[in-house]
């Protein structure tokens, strides 16, 4: 069912005028006509008087004077109508040409058009936005790019050179050896991690993410997560301490969704104080449940914190190498949370860092 349009008032303000100026039109004929025939049919009117020669004249020229009219009065009265409206169009493709040229000073309409104006001052602040997040998002796209590939060079290096000491040196002790294919193996999987690096830049601009939904255990999801983070946990002295509503259950894609949780606290040991505590909660609210991860690190500066979920952001660069992050985790888990109908927020301060998520129950 098609909505009833919305006439802005510039079309309005048109068309009371022209509507005033038909009735204008018309009474001015029909009010001339009679007018006349009125006059006329109050005197007598004898052959030499000047006025009565020149009615009859007029009677006359009568058909001519109708035909003129039927041709000219339209012609006159249409050029007047749409002068003005034609004036406002040219104004607004004028600005709509400085619109796509992407031109930063205010764009300027007659007062009429002042409506009108506003909206296309509006498109241009959101145009010339979108173009400046774009650059930044392209920048830090780059810069990643230019950090991966230097930092691929250090573990490969790494790679090769303790490779190469194997063969070169086959009468090496057993200990030896085990020393260094492990720390072949370390640069190898460390490789991996960065090439996962290229592949998620790429798969994060070229697709877009689906949900497969089902019935899932959300309580169960984050206890098997935890888990799986032990070994990470103990080689930086943290400890997780969650606190978990039992047997709350939400219709989500659990692969995706399992994805935010991992990057969340992925993010957390990351940048946590080493021998810190990480809190892991999971609450149900009426129609929502609300998952925090929350853990002890510098604080992040406002500045930053309102760029965290953006493309290829990183809270610190110099922190490259060692956390091997491409700066897309957060950027994909926002996507992920809304597109479940979720939100997802960061706060930092007292050397606090938490993330939310509240999800709904039935969401999909």
């Amino acid at each position: 069912m098609n909505k009833r349009r919305k006439y802005s008032q510039i079309s309005r303000q048109i068309f009371i005028q022209y509507l005033i100026s038909f009735l204008v039109l018309l009474v001015v004929l029909f009010g001339g006509f009679f007018g006349a025939w009125y006059i006329c049919t109050r005197r007598v009117w004898y052959p030499d008087d000047p006025w009565y020669r020149f009615f009859k004249f007029l009677q006359s020229i009568s058909p001519q004077m109708i035909v003129a009219a039927i041709v000219i009065v339209p012609f006159l009265f249409t050029y007047f109508a749409i002068r003005k409206p034609l004036r406002y169009l040219d104004d607004v493709i004028g600005a709509a040409k400085e619109l796509s040229a992407h031109v930063e000073e205010p764009i300027v309409l007659p007062p009429e058009l002042a409506e009108t104006q506003n909206e296309l001052n509006l498109a241009r602040e959101q145009s010339l936005r979108n173009m400046q997040l774009a650059k930044e998002a392209e920048q830090r796209k780059n810069d990643m790019i230019v950090y991966l590939a230097h930092d691929l060079k250090t573990p490969l290096t790494s790679v090769i050179g303790y490779l190469n000491l194997l063969v070169d040196e086959p009468q090496i002790t057993p200990e030896l050896r085990a020393r260094y294919t492990g720390i072949a193996l370390e640069k190898a999987e460390r490789l991996e991690e960065l090439i996962n690096e290229f592949f998620d830049i790429t798969r994060f601009n070229l697709t877009t993410l689906v949900l497969e939904p089902e019935r899932t255990n959300l309580t169960r999801m984050l206890e098997q997560l935890a888990s799986e983070f032990a070994p990470v946990l103990a080689e930086h002295g943290l400890t997780i301490r969650s606190t978990l509503a039992q047997g709350t259950e939400i219709l989500c894609d659990r692969d995706k969704l399992s994805r935010v949780f991992d990057n969340l606290l992925r993010n957390a040991v990351n940048y946590s104080y080493p021998d810190s505590e990480i809190l892991l909660t999971l609450e149900k609210l009426e129609q929502a449940v609300k998952i925090v991860v929350q853990n002890h690190g510098r604080t992040i500066p406002p500045e930053k914190l309102s760029h965290i979920f953006e493309q290829f952001f990183r809270v610190d660069v110099s922190r490259a190498s060692a956390t091997g992050g491409s700066g897309l985790g957060l950027a994909i888990a926002r996507e992920i949370v809304e597109l479940h109908g979720g939100q997802i927020c960061a706060e930092s301060a007292d050397e606090t860092i938490t993330f939310t998520v509240v999800l709904p129950v039935q969401g999909l």
